[in-house]
């Protein structure tokens, strides 16, 4: 009897079960089979009552398949439709609620961003669209299912594209540039998937538009044709479409407060609440094109691929996190050897004038005179260079320091000739300070810090002092050629590194028409 009872509540749980599939089952038809009816009713077109999900699944992987290698994003795409049964959101809602339309139209207007409108296949959209909109262009459920995923697709990829450009810029700063370390976000799988869920499309189109004060301001003049003084009409619009890119980038600082450096600037200032609050000249790294003689009008096919000069002041963000005062420089192996050793060859005696101290195998060597240097070369030579506080030490009374792989810092200097130049790219790549007493009393204020500070860039104190800053303050190392000031007037600078003839380069495919 027990067996029995057992067999028998077996058997009703296998009966229950099946129902609640046939019930699942019946369900997920009926869910599905809204796709033939909404089109159906939509197109007046009989060819759509025959819509079946499943075949239209197994023909969207199929054209899906032909068109993966125009895609930026493939894998992404198809794994948000597997995930959602093939449901053709934009075929079955924005094709019929005026979003395909409103695409279409903001498509068109890119060129006003400086972009070819072409890049987003605005005509071929639309020749689909129109397909459905005619009730005599399909006839027949696999030219359905055909059309269906060509526009689903297209209209897919293309919003995905035009969201990235506008919100994240069309190239990748790290990837054309060489020396780029600052943090710059990217599109990702949950900003690309968000055009999937956009119910209101026009909505969504006028909230990822730039509203960047500075960038409209640069728009404005792009679309007016604006001319720059003492530049071409050609060379001002180009300088302007690059800057309008690293505008849509995201890489803006956060911060309520930082240390911003502008190399072709040649200055630094110090942004508190959105307003520049210290300002001074800059040295910055010596560039490949510091006589400026490649132009965003006219440049070589070398300028194309960024190959920077050695002592390019690299692109960065980080945060001061410390100030050495009376600081020791430890020399670099590559100006050692091309300039120090030089300069002690024609003066035995220039390492001692210059209070340098040299190193062999981590020991002092107490009369480096004695050594021929004439004999040393990069390939055997195993000197260390450490030049000691004082009044001929290159970095200056005091150099502030922030983590990065360059091993760049901000720094005083006894050579202020080079501040009265107009072209101020000649250090070694670090970034030399007009005026570092006043950065060290903005960042460390009236505190004891500063006062310790102060007192010790006035002493010639032969010991380096380390103060540690609290908090500390974000640095931006970065490269604009053109932008707003607070007055709304544009400033132009020149192209010291050709950065922006990388950036131009590698842009140009995605350009309006001239």
């Amino acid at each position: 009897m027990i067996i029995r009872a057992d067999a028998k509540k077996t058997t009703w749980f296998v009966l229950v079960l099946v129902l609640c599939c046939l019930i699942t089952i019946q369900s997920c038809k009926k869910k599905r089979s809204e796709m033939a009816t909404i089109l159906y009713k939509k197109t007046h077109n009989k060819v759509f009552k025959n819509i079946d999900p499943d075949d239209f699944s197994a023909a969207f992987k199929k054209v899906f398949a032909t068109e993966k290698s125009k895609i930026d994003n493939p894998q992404l795409i198809l794994d948000h439709y597997d995930q959602n049964d093939y449901e053709p959101v934009f075929v079955t809602e924005q094709l019929w609620n005026g979003g395909l339309k409103a695409m279409i139209a903001n498509y068109r207007k890119a060129n006003e961003h400086g972009l070819d409108p072409k890049i987003f296949q605005p005509e071929q959209i639309e020749t689909l669209m129109n397909k459905f909109y005619d009730k005599n262009a399909i006839k027949t459920t696999e030219d359905a299912y055909y059309y269906m995923a060509q526009l689903e697709i297209l209209a897919a990829k293309s919003l995905i594209d035009y969201s990235s450009a506008l919100q994240y810029g069309i190239t990748s700063p790290k990837k054309i540039y060489s020396r780029y370390f600052i943090k710059t976000l990217r599109p990702d799988s949950i900003s690309m998937n968000r055009v999937f869920y956009v119910t209101n499309m026009q909505a969504y189109l006028d909230s990822i538009q730039p509203k960047d004060p500075e960038y409209l301001t640069l728009q404005k003049a792009y679309l007016d044709g604006f001319q720059a003084p003492k530049l071409s009409k050609e060379e001002t619009k180009r300088i302007l479409l690059v800057n309008m890119e690293r505008l849509r980038w995201k890489n803006k600082p956060a911060d309520h407060k930082y240390v911003y450096v502008n190399i072709p600037d040649f200055r630094l200032d110090v942004i508190d609440s959105g307003h520049s609050v210290l300002n001074m000249k800059v040295c910055v790294g010596e560039g490949r094109n510091k006589k400026y003689l490649n132009t965003l009008e006219n440049y070589n096919d070398t300028c194309r691929v960024d190959n920077p000069f050695p002592h390019e002041t690299p692109l960065l963000s980080s945060m001061i996190h410390s100030v050495q005062v009376n600081p020791i420089w430890n020399i670099p192996n590559s100006i050692a050897n091309k300039e120090i050793i030089v300069e002690e060859v024609k003066d035995p005696y220039y390492l001692a004038n210059k209070n340098i101290n040299v190193y062999k195998d981590g020991k002092l060597i107490e009369d480096p005179e004695t050594i021929d240097w004439s004999k040393v070369t990069k390939e055997n030579s195993d000197y260390e260079f450490k030049q000691q506080p004082g009044a001929d030490n290159s970095l200056g009374k005091i150099k502030f320091l922030f983590e990065n792989r360059s091993n760049v810092y901000l720094h005083d200097t006894p050579a202020q000739e080079p501040f009265r130049y107009t072209m101020r790219a000649v250090s070694h790549g670090c970034v030399r300070l007009e005026k570092p007493l006043d950065l060290a009393h903005n960042l460390f204020r009236d505190t004891s810090r500063y006062n310790m500070v102060a007192k010790d860039m006035a002493e010639d104190n032969p010991t380096p002092t380390d103060i540690g800053l609290r908090p500390k303050v974000p640095v931006y190392i970065t490269y604009i050629t053109c932008w707003a000031d607070q007055e709304g007037k544009l400033q132009f600078r020149r192209d010291v590194y050709g950065l922006d003839i990388v950036l131009y380069d590698h842009l140009k495919k995605f350009l309006a028409a001239e």
